[in-house]
């Protein structure tokens, strides 16, 4: 690639906010990748990862797929994982204060996620550090000499700050030092480029490019990713909204949620978790608007195209056939867990046995939507006495071999 598409595809999928500030980062990133081609040197690229849960979904993974572009391209790339900002908390997208962790679960926690992120990056190609590393050795004078170079009223300003500050709800000044923490890993590592969260603006934007100024670097490249939406298309991916695709579910699952998504959501999917470049993007999308490829197809590409990054083509050729027998040529899986009946059970004991559905409520919803069969027979109706032995069909993609 040349210059100018080196930074078309590495400011894909990017948001800042502020047109302004997005056409500053894209022309210093240029300026960047300019000099080292020119001094022959890669760039500094890192990302940090607070290790606050073990459970990934896709939407952790945007940033790594960032980290990846950049590692593809020849630069040194390193997985920060926040051992030390973790015990803080990040407050960036929150509306109250985040439990402070033990040393005992991020420890754990981290162990999990660099294992998950070598899903996305190249493990002989990661550098993975952490922040403890430096941050443990500052001492007290040293975090209040970098708070001299910040105001209060700049944390104030912060949406969240701002709101919580409106709603008369605590705002703990633990969580004014992760900003400077995390700046402080910008100067720790001389980082040429940052990549985070458009929740993470202010800790790359103006933490991180001011420590480094204020103690002589030159100010970072800020590369802030727009968030991905869930499967509902609208809200953002996350665990209590339940609208996630795990990365550690197996293929079929993922390329069966995947195909559930809305049609208006699979350009953000494109551009923030694909291998694909911005011109094949495009291509893709003209075909889908002239009519010459059925959003339907189209979206066939993009679950295989991300299932076989977390799995292998072989996986992801798999799900798909299952997905064509399942759901296209109505046809049930070869393979499914058996239950066997018990005397006297309704089809809503045996839903709730077998874990088809997580409570009583969730279950009615699925009969009121007409969303339980037995061999292919609507059931309206879970007070009734499981009619016979057969296959079970709760939504789409639940099947249950009844004995």
């Amino acid at each position: 690639m040349n210059i100018e598409e080196q930074v078309e595809l590495l400011m894909q999928g990017t948001e800042y906010g502020d047109e302004e500030l997005k056409k500053a980062m894209t022309n210093e990133l240029r300026q960047r990748l300019l000099e080292a081609q020119k001094d022959s040197r890669p760039l500094r690229v890192y990302c940090g990862f607070d290790p606050t849960s073990t459970d990934l979904h896709l939407g952790h993974t945007i940033p790594m797929r960032k980290l990846r572009q950049f590692q593809d391209l020849g630069h040194d790339v390193t997985f920060l994982i926040g051992s030390y900002t973790a015990l803080v908390g990040d407050p960036s997208d929150k509306n109250k204060a985040r439990p402070i962790l033990t040393e005992e679960q991020v420890a754990h926690n981290a162990q999990t996620y660099a294992e998950q992120a070598f899903r996305v990056l190249d493990r002989e190609k990661t550098k993975v550090r952490y922040n403890g590393e430096w941050l443990s050795k500052l001492s007290l004078l040293d975090l209040i000499r970098l708070g001299q170079n910040f105001t209060v009223q700049q944390f104030l300003v912060r949406d969240n700050f701002a709101r919580r500050f409106e709603a008369g709800e605590p705002i703990f000044l633990q969580e004014t030092f992760y900003s400077l923490m995390q700046g402080y890993d910008a100067v720790a590592m001389q980082t040429d480029v940052q990549i985070g969260g458009t929740e993470q603006l202010f800790n790359i934007i103006v933490a991180g490019r001011k420590l480094q100024e204020a103690l002589g670097q030159k100010p970072l490249v800020g590369i802030t990713m727009g968030i991905l939406p869930g499967t509902d298309g609208v809200q953002r991916m996350s665990k209590s909204t339940g609208n996630i695709v795990p990365i550690n579910t197996g293929a079929e699952d993922m390329y069966g949620k995947l195909m559930s998504i809305p049609d208006f959501a699979m350009g953000k999917y494109m551009r923030l978790v694909t291998r694909w470049s911005p011109h094949e993007i495009e291509a893709l999308e003209k075909e889908i608007e002239s009519g010459k490829l059925h959003p339907r197809d189209a979206k066939m590409k993009l679950a295989f195209e991300i299932t076989s990054i977390f799995y292998s083509v072989s996986d992801a050729q798999k799900a798909q056939a299952a997905f064509v027998k399942t759901f296209q040529q109505k046809e049930v899986p070869d393979e499914m867990p058996e239950y066997r009946l018990q005397s006297g059970q309704s089809v809503l004991d045996v839903i709730l046995a077998a874990r088809l559905a997580a409570s009583k409520s969730e279950a009615r919803r699925l009969f009121d939507q007409r969303g339980v069969r037995l061999d292919g027979e609507t059931i309206e109706r879970g007070d009734v006495a499981f009619p016979h032995p057969g296959v079970l069909q709760v939504g789409k993609r639940k099947f249950l071999k009844v004995k």
